[in-house]
C-alpha cells in the first residue's frame, strides 16, 4: 500500500496578494512528490521550508532523535521552489531538487506556502516569437517562466512522435522577467540561443504567466 504523506491545509487566517488565500503543502517522506496547484491562475510562492522547525510535524514513526533538531532549514530553499513552480497552474517537486542536507540524521519534511494569481498565460513554440503587451499606462510583472515541453498536446502541428515524446523536459528562466519586467510590450524569442536547451533532439515552447499593473511610486502606491 502506498503511504501518502503530503497533508493539505487550507490557510484560512492568511490572506495575501489582494485578497487570494494562502494554501500550505506539507510533504513529509522524501519519495513523495510534493505538488502545488490551482483550479484558476497561476502559483505564487510565499514561503518554503526544508528541514525541520517543529518535532510534531511529519512526526509519526520517527524516533526522538530524529525530531529533536528544530533549528533546520536549508538556506535558498523558497528560491528553489519560486523557480520551479512560479508561474506554474501545477507544480511537483521532490527531495532531489535540493542538493545538500541540513542537518542529517534529522528526519525533513518540505513545506511550502502559496497563493494562486489571476495571470495572462502566453504558449510560444520553438522558433517563435513571443510577443507580451498590456493595455496603455500599464506594465508586466512576470510571474513565472518555462523552456521546454511538458505534455505531447502543445505546438506538435508537424512534429514526429520522437520530437514530443520527452514531457520530462522543463527549464524554469528568469530571462523573460530580466527582458519583460516593467515594459509596457516586450518581444522575445522562443530558442535555444535565448534559453539554453533542455533537452535535445525535443521539440520545445515557451510558457510565460504574466500580469499588467498600474506602475506604483517610491512609496508603493499606484500613480
Amino acid at each position: 500500500m502506498l503511504l501518502f504523506s503530503t497533508v493539505l491545509l487550507l490557510g484560512t487566517s492568511v490572506l495575501v496578494n489582494a485578497g487570494f488565500s494562502a494554501e500550505t503543502v506539507t510533504t513529509c517522506l522524501e519519495n513523495v512528490v510534493h505538488r502545488l496547484s490551482c483550479d484558476f491562475g497561476v502559483i505564487s510562492v510565499q514561503t518554503s521550508l526544508y528541514g525541520r522547525v517543529d518535532s510534531s510535524v511529519c512526526s509519526d514513526g520517527r524516533g526522538p532523535d530524529q525530531v529533536s533538531d528544530t533549528d533546520c532549514s536549508l538556506p535558498g530553499a523558497v528560491d528553489i521552489v519560486k523557480k520551479r513552480c512560479n508561474g506554474k497552474k501545477v507544480c511537483e517537486l521532490s527531495s532531489d531538487a535540493f542538493t545538500s542536507d541540513p542537518c542529517r540524521g534529522t528526519a525533513k519534511y518540505l513545506q511550502t506556502t502559496y497563493t494562486c494569481l489571476s495571470a495572462i498565460t502566453s504558449v510560444t513554440c520553438e522558433h517563435s516569437l513571443a510577443h507580451l503587451k498590456c493595455d496603455e499606462g500599464q506594465i508586466i510583472s512576470v510571474y513565472g517562466a518555462d523552456y521546454g515541453r511538458r505534455d505531447q498536446t502543445t505546438c506538435i502541428y508537424g512534429r514526429p512522435i520522437s520530437q514530443i515524446q520527452n514531457t520530462a523536459c522543463s527549464n524554469p528562466t528568469n530571462q523573460v522577467a530580466d527582458s519583460c519586467e516593467g515594459k509596457n510590450s516586450c518581444t522575445i524569442q522562443a530558442s535555444n540561443s535565448v534559453f539554453g536547451d533542455p533537452c535535445v533532439g525535443i521539440f520545445k515552447y515557451l510558457e510565460v504567466a504574466y500580469a499588467c499593473q498600474y506602475p506604483s511610486n517610491s512609496q508603493g502606491e499606484t500613480v
